[in-house]
């Protein structure tokens, strides 16, 4: 987890997988196999890509069992099958699931999403991400206290202490727009004490983004760093004192959206939220650009809809 994250996406495996369509069809595989959960998602997209069958083994770490988990039979002995799984890594997931299709006398080749520099082997088809920790959209929960915490309880073997992924939710909300109405910006640049006083009585939207606050880490606004005690002040009158409250720092992002954008990235990654919910659609975006495993919501205020986006880099 020292290691500078790599994230990638849903779109991004996809797109490496169809990059690799025309030689894995040229394979001819009898079945694909993904390793139950991490090798599912690749090795349906592998099907997808092929036709070919897909079927599943489940790997007990504890007792480094592999156990055929699939209405589809075992491919006859001497045929060639793709096993994916989505990391290479220092442990022995991926070399017993090996032994475990070639003592049924199948041909193995390997598929997984990422490899790097611990990794027990080298897959045949596989991104490179030594130097790096590769971070699946599966695994966007790990960014969380929690989730680290319980990993490293459990010891990483057995997951007998880990809960359910969806358990491991936690949010970070902006400010304006979401707790309370926008001041217009031209009001700002009329008169910005005034501007300034009228944002201070505003009340509370009766209504804002269905979450629960308990699963709320944090604030993320984009206001600056010297409103902080009048946006403190506000934050505590209307009961929302408990959450962390993370301002922009003008010296290090303006107050561009791309600039506020870059500032709320950054301070949702730092928290270890999966959720962000940002009341402006351009930051949105921005945002879901800089954070790619974030999920990123825009909330329509006067809807009062939501609108999860995504931010894929098209040329």
């Amino acid at each position: 987890m020292n290691k500078p994250i790599v994230p990638l996406t849903y779109e991004q495996l996809d797109q490496w997988i169809e990059s690799l369509q025309p030689l894995l069809a040229a394979e001819n595989f009898a079945a694909v196999v993904g390793i139950l959960r991490g090798g599912a998602p690749l090795a349906l997209m592998v099907s997808h890509a092929t036709g070919a069958p897909v079927a599943f083994l489940r790997y007990e770490r504890a007792t480094r069992e592999v156990r055929w988990d699939s209405a589809l039979p075992l491919p006859e002995p001497g045929s060639k099958v793709l096993l994916c799984e989505d990391i290479a890594g220092r442990g022995f997931t991926l070399t017993d699931s090996i032994a475990f299709l070639r003592e049924h006398g199948l041909a193995v080749r390997t598929l997984t999403g990422a490899y790097d520099d611990l990794s027990r082997l080298r897959p045949d088809y596989s991104i490179d991400a030594s130097g790096y920790f590769a971070l699946f959209p599966w695994e966007r929960q790990a960014y969380t206290d929690r989730y680290r915490a319980d990993w490293a309880r459990d010891g990483a073997h057995e997951g007998a202490l880990m809960a359910g992924d969806h358990e491991y939710a936690v949010y970070a909300i902006d400010l304006d727009g979401i707790l309370l109405p926008d001041i217009p910006l031209t009001r700002y640049d009329e008169d910005l004490d005034a501007a300034l006083t009228e944002r201070d009585a505003l009340l509370p939207f009766d209504k804002f983004p269905g979450i629960d606050l308990q699963h709320t880490r944090a604030i993320i606004t984009g206001r600056p760093e010297m409103d902080r005690a009048r946006t403190q002040l506000w934050l505590e009158r209307f009961g929302f004192g408990q959450l962390e409250l993370v301002m922009r720092t003008p010296g290090e992002h303006d107050e561009t959206p791309a600039g506020a954008a870059a500032h709320k990235a950054a301070a949702a990654l730092r928290c270890g939220v999966t959720h962000f919910i940002e009341s402006d659609p351009v930051q949105a975006i921005f945002i879901a650009q800089r954070a790619p495993l974030l999920r990123v919501i825009w909330w329509n205020a006067h809807t009062r809809t939501g609108t999860l986006i995504g931010a894929s880099a098209w040329s």
